[in-house]
């Protein structure tokens, strides 16, 4: 195979003008302007009010190219696009080849007869998406989501790009991932599955290859399985027809099981097509060794929903994963691999790709392959109706085609999903809409997309929609069959105890808002912007009314705060708290229920969300939480007027034996009362340990506005898992003044803070004036006859610092400090 990379340098320029501007592919126009001081940041204060009109307008990219004899000799050349948004008219030296209309798909254009030797041309006109949806919204009403551009249905292109309850309308153009030529000669890999069967102390690998070959040639394939410990399977097959099936047994296989229940080895598989001996095309993989499904049983319940993997059923705990920036030429690996890895450092074992972005990286996939993320993969339609013109189906054919190809091998790979909220939105929202464009939900979600799916990967689950029961319209939102989305409390406004209401199987979107850090804020305002009803802090809340919600909640639960920052920072520990109430109830239950993915791990630009990453990836006290409420060993009371239950959580793959010990104390660390008690906890399961009562001491409201419970697990000595908690609201609480010392130990590789307090110091936040610096745990409580000890490894800090630089840095404050 030849392959001449079309990367890099080229010219852009708005086809009314005759000025051409250097850029660089993978790239976009806004990120051009933007880099070439030709409009200002979209993303500061208001600037994405002006910014959107650069989308009314056309755009073209050109470069030339220089094309060798051996290259135009090959038999095919193809011109392979892997990302062009979204438009696009595609010429070569002057004669056009293709019309492109959809960002997420791969166009593959045989262009050989255009190229001559020597110097060549590629010229790409990119049109208007914000004129060609308002022309077909004209034509033809669709309804989508209210915070988008109207009509964004009508076009195959990232839907939050037009605007979220969370995001900008943003709606960049450009050629947005690689872009080039490939030549092939004699023969062509058209398509490799993987099938895996297991037994014990086996693994059965069977190959399907699906080739071309160009002029009747005697061709075969070579399977070369390397494994983790770099052993090597050769195989070599003769292709006896356009399609070959081939089984390899592997013995002692290494298997690939997700975080915190095992390793993540991969094994490498290069599959050659060869003429004789020559190499004529390769495909490479990575694969893990893992029988991995949805089981759903009848159970005295209902119907379970849950992973099983090798066999084990686990309880799922991630986030929702959101593109990572409206312009996507900013995105990089290292900024999903740092996005990622903080996933794993708050022990999460899943994550489900949201529908309305755009498909994720091949990285994104190989990073949660090495991570042990399961990945829920949604197809990209979300909240919108879509009309089935024979056009549209074609098209989006195509592109479930391209995606689930690219992706299907991979170890991470746990679900399909075919839309988020269109089944609900059909069932519940009183959606205006015609029977023909029911009637087309049905034929694209339940006829055509299962049908792609059993052809192009029948070993992974699909299902129509998030939530869904069992399609249909069938009760998408079922609490006892299939997945939810809870929304109650934020939107409903309930209480957090709510949550507690509910024994869902399996909770794939809930979730509560807050503000960024301060930090943050600062990014794109200025100083009289900072106040949550300025015009700059609405324009950067994309959820009506959202600021009022979190006033409101916050009325119901903490004093008002003093200023703006402690305000940011209050925000941040109603958004944890909201999202540790559910979490941990239905980690209780684990049995029942199987899943938690709150809403939404991350943002795509400044902005008050529900993410628990912000744009910048700097932590929000709620994925401080996450780090606790996910852990595998979890000690988690659930407090009821002046009760409260003790529970362990165990999601480890070893039964757990050790001491719980609890102290009822006054808010100056006194003790009233302790106890222990010594557990086991099998693998796998969650135990409800000790119901305490302590109506005797709280019939006193006085004490009950004094008294706390903290409780604690500990495994040969080391504590696993701890907490606190209240029985009343914090704002009835009588914290006393902490007065917070604390003492710092550097080591080459870390900074230990040591923390004491002399009274009961509830979430208490450790911040850094001008650095980031990610600790073991920012947000915790502490109560005065312990110290707290929180380590940063210098690796997880913005700038090089000092032990003295680190005492300037640092700032700690508790629930004591916001009034």
């Amino acid at each position: 195979m030849q392959s001449l990379n079309l990367n890099g340098d080229w010219e852009l320029k708005k086809t009314a003008e005759t000025v051409w501007i250097n850029t660089k592919v993978p790239g976009s126009v806004y990120s051009t302007l933007l880099e070439n001081n030709q409009i200002k940041d979209p993303f500061y204060r208001d600037n994405e009010e002006d910014t959107k009109s650069i989308a009314d307008y056309d755009y073209e990219y050109k470069r030339t190219f220089s094309v060798n004899e051996d290259l135009l000799n090959c038999d095919k050349v193809f011109l392979c696009c892997y990302g062009l948004d979204t438009l696009c008219n595609i010429f070569v030296n002057n004669k056009k080849v293709a019309y492109c209309n959809n960002m997420h798909r791969t166009y593959e254009i045989n262009i050989r007869e255009n190229l001559c030797i020597g110097e060549n041309d590629i010229h790409i006109i990119f049109y208007s998406t914000l004129k060609y949806i308002t022309k077909k919204q004209n034509e033809s009403w669709l309804w989508g989501n209210g915070g988008s551009v109207d009509g964004f249905s009508h076009i195959r292109k990232g839907h939050y790009m037009f605007g979220w309850d969370w995001g900008p309308q943003i709606p960049d153009i450009g050629i947005w991932r690689d872009i080039l030529i490939k030549g092939y000669k004699n023969g062509k890999i058209d398509d490799v599955y993987f099938t895996q069967h297991h037994e014990s102390g086996k693994a059965e690998l069977e190959v399907r290859i699906r080739h071309s070959d160009f002029g009747n040639k005697q061709l075969s394939a070579k399977v070369e399985i390397i494994s983790p410990n770099n052993q090597i399977i050769k195989k070599i097959i003769e292709l006896s027809s356009s399609e070959t099936t081939e089984t390899i047994e592997i013995s002692d296989p290494e298997l690939w099981w997700p975080n915190g229940y095992g390793e993540q080895p991969l094994y490498h598989v290069k599959v050659s097509l060869l003429h004789g001996d020559a190499v004529v095309d390769e495909n490479t993989f990575k694969i893990g060794l893992r029988a991995l499904t949805v089981k759903r049983e009848k159970d005295q319940w209902g119907e379970s929903f849950e992973f099983e993997i090798n066999g084990i059923s686990m309880f799922a705990m991630g986030a929702n994963y959101i593109p990572e920036d409206n312009l996507l030429s900013r995105c990089s690996y290292e900024k999903t691999k740092k996005l990622l890895g903080d996933c794993v450092r708050a022990n999460f074992n899943c994550i489900r790709v949201w529908g309305g972005g755009v498909y994720p990286n091949d990285c994104f996939f190989d990073l949660c392959d090495e991570y042990g993320l399961i990945v829920w993969q949604d197809l990209m339609y979300a909240c919108a109706v879509y009309e089935m013109t024979d056009e549209f189906e074609q098209n989006i054919r195509q592109e479930v085609i391209d995606n689930v190809r690219r992706i299907r091998h991979h170890a991470s790979l746990g679900l399909w999903c075919g839309n988020n909220e269109m089944e609900e939105a059909w069932c519940s929202w009183n959606i205006p809409s015609t029977p023909k464009l029911r009637t087309d939900y049905i034929k694209q979600f339940e006829v055509m997309f299962p049908q792609i799916l059993k052809a192009y990967d029948p070993n992974t689950m699909y299902r129509p929609s998030s939530p869904s029961s069992s399609g249909s319209f069938d009760k998408p939102n079922d609490e006892n069959t299939g997945d939810v989305h809870y929304w109650d409390v934020w939107h409903g406004q309930k209480p957090f105890t709510d949550y507690r209401n509910y024994f869902f199987r399996f909770v794939s979107e809930f979730g509560f808002q807050s503000f960024p850090c301060i930090k943050t804020i600062e990014s794109f305002t200025k100083p009289e912007d900072r106040n949550i009803f300025s015009y700059v802090m609405e324009r950067h809340q994309k959820n009506a009314s959202a600021n009022g919600k979190i006033l409101y909640y916050l009325s119901d639960t903490f004093k008002y705060p003093k200023d703006f920052e402690s305000l940011l920072y209050t925000s941040q520990l109603l958004q944890a708290e909201a999202i540790k109430y559910g979490v941990e109830h239905w980690r209780q239950n684990r049995g029942r229920c199987m899943g938690s993915i709150y809403w939404q791990l991350n943002d795509c630009w400044p902005v008050a969300s529900w993410s628990s990453i912000d744009y910048f990836h700097r932590w929000k006290a709620l994925h401080y939480f996450a780090k606790k409420f996910y852990a595998p060993i979890l000690i988690c009371a659930r407090e009821h007027d002046t009760c409260a239950d003790l529970y362990l959580c165990n999601e480890s793959m070893n039964d757990v034996s050790g001491r719980l010990q609890w102290r009822f104390c006054k808010n100056t660390g006194d003790i009233l009362s302790d106890g222990y008690k010594d557990i086991t906890v099998s693998m796998l399961s969650s135990l409800l340990c000790k119901s305490l009562d302590y109506s005797d001491i709280l019939k006193d409201k006085l004490l009950k506005r004094e008294c706390y419970l903290e409780y604690d697990f500990v495994v040969n000595g080391e504590t696993k898992s701890c907490g606190s908690v209240l029985f009343t609201k914090p704002k009835y609480f009588d914290f006393k003044n902490p007065e917070i010392s604390y003492s710092i130990e550097e080591t080459d590789e870390e900074f230990k803070i040591i923390i004491r307090s002399a009274a009961y110091a509830k979430y208490v936040e450790l911040s850094f004036d001008s650095i980031d610096a990610v600790a073991d745990d920012n947000f915790f409580d502490i109560s005065p006859n312990k110290e707290k000890t929180v380590t940063i490894k210098k690796d997880n800090i913005s700038v090089k610092v000092d032990k003295l630089q680190m005492e300037s840095y640092l700032k700690i404050r508790s629930i004591y400090d916001i009034v």
